[in-house]
């Protein structure tokens, strides 16, 4: 081989080693984020399918890896989210319904270097638990606005059916209804989405308590329930409830149901994601120090039809 040729050939080489080198460097630069999603959802509950739209629909867009993990209680969650710090994954978002039990695995989280972002549940705890931001209702405020318009609806005497006795958020809205509700209002706490036993024991508290008239799920599915047990009971009380389902729009719109609250569960999945993305990819922090809020939006009879579309195609 000639002393050009050779001159050539190493030239080429080190030119073909650079070029492996700036695609080896611009694949590291170009990594795939993975983002965890942990939420406290119970089995059976379809709101939280609308939330996983939502994160998809980030993660998507932001070419994200996601993984999506629930836990219906505190310690289960928690363990959740050491999971996920073990897998190095890029940031974490999480549903704050049990923060006493979270709070040591989020501060592992943080210590690890790993962003969390709140979201659906813990509006009054992610601040103090040092998260990056929150996206979702606040559900005290909520409370007060259902508590409100059983006011403008003539309510007396009113039961708040509670499916997840100790979260948070749900406490919350309980607690937000009898801010402003004047009249009398109880706590009902159901054994999760055992719908038979949820049934038999809104039934028997109608039955024990014909002056019940307004009865308000925390969860869509709920409200159908209810309607038959009021129905078996004989009583003549109207049903409300937070959180939306075609379902829920469908009685809406046929009079049977009141209203619903709609928290917008997609766009708080969404949101929850897409923080994190931001944050990783640009530094930036969304909301001011200050929620995101993805709701109150009262759903009744004179928007139900409008709303329809978007919930069957399973975004609202």
């Amino acid at each position: 081989m000639t002393q050009a040729r050779k001159t050539m050939v190493a030239a080429l080489c080190a030119t073909m080693s650079v070029g492996a080198f700036v695609a080896t460097a611009g694949a590291a630069q170009a990594k795939q984020l993975t983002i965890a999603m942990i939420t406290h959802a119970q089995p059976g509950d379809t709101f939280w399918d609308i939330i996983r739209k939502g994160a998809a629909a980030a993660a998507a867009k932001d070419d994200v890896k996601l993984i999506y993990l629930s836990a219906p209680e505190g310690p289960k969650e928690a363990q959740l989210i050491q999971n996920v710090i073990d897998q190095h994954v890029d940031g974490i978002a999480l549903t704050l319904a049990f923060p006493d039990a979270e709070a040591p695995t989020v501060k592992a989280a943080q210590a690890a270097g790993i962003p969390i972002v709140g979201f659906n549940a813990g509006v009054d705890q992610w601040k103090a638990m040092g998260l990056l931001g929150y996206a979702g209702q606040d559900e005290t405020v909520a409370g007060k606005a259902v508590g409100e318009q059983l006011n403008k609806d003539g309510a007396k005497n009113v039961i708040c059916l509670d499916q997840q006795q100790g979260a948070v958020q749900l406490e919350a809205r309980c607690n937000g209804i009898k801010a402003t509700f004047k009249g009398k209002m109880e706590v009902l706490y159901a054994t999760g989405y055992d719908m038979p036993t949820v049934k038999a024991r809104t039934q028997a508290k109608l039955q024990q308590d014909p002056t019940i008239d307004y009865v308000v799920t925390l969860g869509a599915p709920f409200a159908p329930v209810v309607l038959d047990a009021i129905g078996a009971a004989g009583s003549k009380a109207k049903v409300g409830t937070f959180d939306m389902s075609p379902v829920a729009v469908d009685l809406i719109a046929k009079g049977k149901l009141q209203w619903a609250i709609d928290q917008q569960p997609f766009v708080e999945g969404y949101e929850a994601v897409d923080m994190i993305w931001l944050n990783k990819t640009n530094g930036d922090t969304v909301g001011g120090g200050q929620p995101v809020l993805t709701g109150p939006f009262f759903v009744n009879k004179d928007n139900a039809a409008a709303v329809a579309k978007y919930a069957k195609a399973g975004t609202r």
